[in-house]
């Protein structure tokens, strides 16, 4: 599947796989499946970092969705009979927040170019088309690596005949490639879960709760479509599923849900320490408590008295 819209970002994505290689190759032997496999998974590392700052913003704006969630069961309930003017309160309390419903969508729509790229470029790859910039001896090298005995362009469906002029052995192949789809499956499950049990969480009542569920239990059936993909491919998903999931748990630990008092108001709550605060060592002076604190001196003046007190003057 080439788009030619896309031609650039597969040169792209070709030239920054031939720089990663050579780096690897100083210390590696460029043929071996280690060496392919670290530069598919820096090469992933390094894409999802350029899309980092696309997921704060999508955190950033589910966070005050969660904070106005109080008051948009206020509008649900107000308008309950017009769902036009609800949508339309709704829509204008997310407007007057800065929280877009939408940005959840942006990480997905900013990857899917990156991943029809690296698909276009492994499927060349794996077919032995030298183009995007490659050339025939990095094609062959990918062709010839293996990652635990299976091919690096190898597939699940792909023939024993086809296997076996890869050098390799079918059956090692097929379980190899298998092992890789099932950890592609269960990374896609845990990621999905996650992210939507905590949807579920701040909105309980949504009316897509049940379907966001039915979601979270089909998502890892779409893993399975991965068998037509070679193994590179496959990598690539894995590798982004647990940068996803490790990503989603570093950020969620670091802003729990909020909470709220009787009046729907958000309650302050105390972000946890940092890494490097969790290894820092405290000091026995840290570790005690506080001094009581001194009290406070209250000095008695004597009270001023008026002129003619001081004088002995009568008023007159």
């Amino acid at each position: 599947m080439e788009l030619s819209w896309l031609s650039w970002l597969y040169q792209a994505v070709a030239q920054v796989i031939i720089w990663i290689h050579t780096a690897y190759s100083t210390v590696l032997n460029p043929d071996s499946g280690l060496t392919w496999a670290l530069t598919i998974i820096t090469l992933t590392v390094f894409m999802r970092i350029l899309i980092f700052p696309l997921f704060l913003k999508q955190m950033r704006s589910s966070r005050k969705m969660q904070e106005l969630a109080p008051k948009v069961q206020e509008l649900r309930k107000r308008y309950k009979n017009d769902k036009q003017r609800m949508n339309q309160e709704v829509m204008a309390l997310y407007q007057g927040a800065g929280a877009n419903p939408l940005g959840g969508c942006l990480p997905v729509v900013a990857q899917f170019p990156i991943f029809i790229s690296m698909f276009t470029v492994l499927q060349n790859m794996a077919n032995g088309h030298a183009k995007y910039g490659m050339t025939k001896e990095l094609v062959d090298s990918a062709r010839s690596a293996h990652i635990f005995g299976a091919p690096l362009p190898a597939n699940f469906w792909m023939s024993s005949a086809e296997i076996a002029g890869f050098d390799a052995g079918v059956v090692q192949t097929k379980v190899v490639l298998a092992i890789f789809v099932a950890v592609s499956s269960l990374t896609t499950f845990l990621t999905v879960r996650q992210s939507v049990t905590r949807s579920i969480a701040q909105m309980p009542d949504n009316p897509m709760a049940q379907q966001q569920k039915i979601l979270m239990y089909i998502s890892p059936l779409f893993a399975f479509f991965s068998l037509n993909f070679p193994l590179g491919l496959i990598l690539y998903w894995v590798t982004t599923n647990v940068w996803t999931l490790a990503q989603q748990h570093w950020f969620y630990s670091r802003h729990p849900m909020p909470q709220y008092d009787a009046k729907g108001n958000v309650i302050p709550i105390q972000a946890k320490p940092g890494l490097i605060a969790k290894l820092r060592k405290t000091t026995p002076e840290e570790q005690a408590p506080p001094p009581p604190p001194e009290p406070k001196i209250i000095r008695q003046q004597p009270s001023r008295q008026s002129r003619s007190k001081r004088t002995g003057s009568k008023k007159s």
